[in-house]
C-alpha cells in the first residue's frame, strides 16, 4: 500500500506551521492516495521518523518522501536522506521513493511579478527590486537565484533587480538594502522568495521598519498559498509514483 510523507521545514512560529499544514492539506486532496502524513525537519513535531512510523503503522509498504522545499540545498541533499536511510534500516520491507524540491520554474518566478503588482505601485524608472532568498552554503542556491533573477527580468525587462540572502551567502539582505538606500533609489521593492511566514519574514519586516528615509521601501508578500505552488508540489508527488512503476 502506498503512502505519502510530506517533509516541511518546521518553525517556532505557530502561524508558519499552520500555514504549511493547511497548504499541504490542499495538495493532499488532489492526490488519490489514502495514506498521507505531514512531518517536519526541525522545531516541530511530528519529525520525519514519527511521520514515517505513522504511515508504516497504517499499512504503508511504499512511501513517497516529498520535500516541501523550494530549492535544493543542505536539507535536500543531506538531512532528509540521512533520516530516510535510518528509517529504511528500521523498516527494510518498505520501499521509499524520494521526491524533488520544486526547483526553479518560470511559473513560480511569475509569482514574484504578481506580488510586485499586488502592491498597486508602478515601479519608477529608478526603482530597485531586491529578491531575498533564504541562503545556503550549497553553491547551487546562488545559481538558482541567478536563474530566478533572469526569469523575472524576462517578465519585466524594465526592472532593476538584485538578489540578496538571509543567511550563509552574500550579499546579505541588510547589506543590499543599505547599499540600495545609499544609492538613492526612489523605490525599493523587497520581494521575499519564501514559501511560508516565520521568523525570517518577521526579520525582513523589522529591518525595513528600522529605516526612516524618504525612499519608498515596499515589502511584497511571500509566495504563500498560490495555485502554481500547489500544482508544482502535486506534480512532485506524482513523479514519485511514476518512478516506482517504472
Amino acid at each position: 500500500m502506498r503512502g505519502v510523507l510530506y517533509v516541511s521545514h518546521g518553525s517556532r512560529v505557530d502561524e508558519a506551521v499552520t500555514e504549511a499544514v493547511n497548504f499541504i492539506e490542499l495538495v493532499e486532496k488532489q492526490i488519490d492516495v489514502p495514506l498521507q502524513e505531514t512531518c517536519f525537519l526541525e522545531l516541530t513535531e511530528p519529525n520525519l521518523s514519527q511521520g514515517f512510523q505513522r504511515l508504516v503503522n497504517k499499512g504503508a509498504t511504499e512511501i513517497s518522501v516529498i520535500p516541501v522545499l523550494l530549492l535544493s540545498a543542505g536539507h535536500y541533499f543531506k538531512d532528509i536522506p540521512k533520516e530516510i536511510q535510518r528509517n529504511q534500516q528500521k523498516y527494510p520491507h518498505v520501499t521509499v521513493s524520494y521526491g524533488r524540491p520544486l526547483g526553479v520554474q518560470r511559473r513560480l518566478t511569475g509569482i514574484l511579478q504578481q506580488r510586485i503588482e499586488e502592491t498597486h505601485m508602478t515601479p519608477n524608472i529608478d526603482a530597485k527590486v531586491l529578491i531575498i532568498g533564504r541562503g545556503s552554503y550549497n553553491t547551487q542556491t546562488q545559481k538558482d537565484f541567478s536563474t530566478i533573477k533572469a526569469q523575472l527580468q524576462d517578465i519585466n525587462i524594465n526592472l532593476d533587480i538584485d538578489v540578496c540572502y538571509l543567511a550563509a551567502c552574500g550579499p546579505s539582505f541588510e547589506e543590499a538594502l543599505q547599499d540600495t538606500v545609499n544609492k538613492g533609489h526612489s523605490q525599493i521593492f523587497v520581494v521575499p522568495y519564501l514559501w511560508f511566514t516565520g521568523i525570517l519574514e518577521r526579520h525582513i519586516a523589522a529591518t525595513i521598519d528600522s529605516y526612516h528615509v524618504e525612499n519608498d521601501i515596499v515589502l511584497c508578500s511571500r509566495l504563500g498559498n498560490h495555485s502554481h505552488l500547489q500544482t508544482a508540489l502535486k506534480e512532485r508527488v506524482e513523479e514519485t509514483f511514476e518512478s516506482v512503476n517504472q
